[in-house]
């Protein structure tokens, strides 16, 4: 068995940030959104996995992932040349496949369940694909399947203007040999990209067996800022644990489940987790609110925030406004303001210099 997790496409709704980088490596919790699906396929027992990536971030993703080791993992990197769909993903990635069966994950997608039981499943049916599904209040934005009672699979939809149901698909899908068979009779849609959701229809048309199973618990699709932000609060409700390893001062109050990396200063702060803060930063006279992400390297000096991400590097100084829902790129620095609105929020791309006035 093995595994293909798509990292290319341009992210375009989380730009600006994705101008710069990859929307698979932009961090949750302090950790890339990418490697939350690489642990969830090794602790299901598939240390084989192919990473599809594009030209724009692919040497990114490269340099921040390795080779694997990290992970008990081998991994081999994909080039698609171009972002013509989820079926010529796999169909770039056939030479790695080869007549393997394998999972296939979005790269930028989280979700609670353990991915094993379904991979049982998948396995001791004997099927042809399984993917996994979920209702939605807003199906067509999504590909839409409708199922019989015992779960197998009638029809797919991609974004269907009139949805037949309210089960999304969640880009996690287990795939037999078959499906390149059905990726070559299948064409482009008419948005000009071979479909994933066309190639199982077509499994379906010819009577292969396509089951699917509904999950419960969370499942987060981190394309856009508010998402990923949920993402971020969910994932640190669920999953952080208190560790202070850097120097917090006299003067500091940390309350609550608090992550502090080595190399880290917190002089006169007020922390209130869950928050997660990495190594080598320096707050200073801060208040740090529920939900919030710093990564390495990042000041903060007389800054009030919460529920907020701020990326590696980052620097806010001196802002007389609590910073809230905001998301800040690498090396961003972010200058006071001489008014005093309530609140503000942000989205800041990589490298950028606010100057509020």
């Amino acid at each position: 068995m093995k595994a293909l997790i798509l990292s290319g496409g341009k992210g375009t709704r989380l730009r600006p940030l994705t101008y710069t980088g990859a929307k698979q490596l932009v961090p949750v919790a302090n950790k890339p959104i990418l490697w939350y699906g690489i642990e969830g396929i090794v602790a299901a027992g598939i240390t084989d996995i192919g990473i599809v990536i594009s030209p724009e971030t692919g040497e990114e993703v490269k340099a921040t992932t390795g080779n694997g080791d990290r992970f008990g993992a081998k991994i081999t990197y994909i080039l698609q040349d171009q972002p013509a769909g989820l079926a010529h993903a796999v169909k770039v990635a056939r030479p790695f496949l080869g007549d393997s069966p394998f999972i296939m994950y979005l790269g930028d997608n989280l979700i609670e369940k353990d991915l094993t039981p379904f991979l049982d499943d998948f396995k001791s049916h004997h099927l042809d694909a399984l993917i996994l599904l979920r209702p939605v209040e807003n199906p067509s934005a999504f590909g839409v399947a409708t199922t019989d009672e015992k779960g197998r699979v009638l029809q797919l939809i991609e974004k269907p203007k009139d949805p037949p149901s309210n089960l999304a698909l969640v880009g996690i899908y287990y795939f037999s040999s078959t499906i390149h068979e059905a990726i070559d009779r299948i064409k482009p849609s008419s948005r000009g990209e071979l479909e994933i959701t066309d190639a199982i229809q077509n499994l379906i048309d010819f009577k292969q067996d396509v089951e699917s199973r509904i999950i419960d618990g969370w499942w987060l699709d981190t394309g856009k800022k508010d998402d990923l932000l949920g993402a971020n609060q969910i994932i640190l409700d669920t999953r952080l644990q208190s560790s202070v390893q850097g120097q917090v001062d006299d003067k500091s109050q940390i309350i609550g489940r608090v992550q502090i990396g080595e190399g880290t200063r917190i002089v006169n702060c007020s922390i209130r987790g869950p928050v997660i803060i990495g190594e080598n930063c320096h707050l200073e006279n801060c208040f740090v609110g529920p939900y919030s992400s710093i990564a390495d390297r990042s000041t903060l000096i007389d800054v009030d925030i919460e529920h907020s991400v701020i990326l590696q590097g980052a620097k806010l100084e001196n802002i007389h406004q609590r910073i809230v829902d905001s998301l800040i790129g690498r090396r961003a620095h972010v200058l006071p303001a001489p008014k005093r609105p309530k609140a503000v929020r942000f989205m800041v791309g990589d490298d950028c210099q606010i100057e509020l006035v």
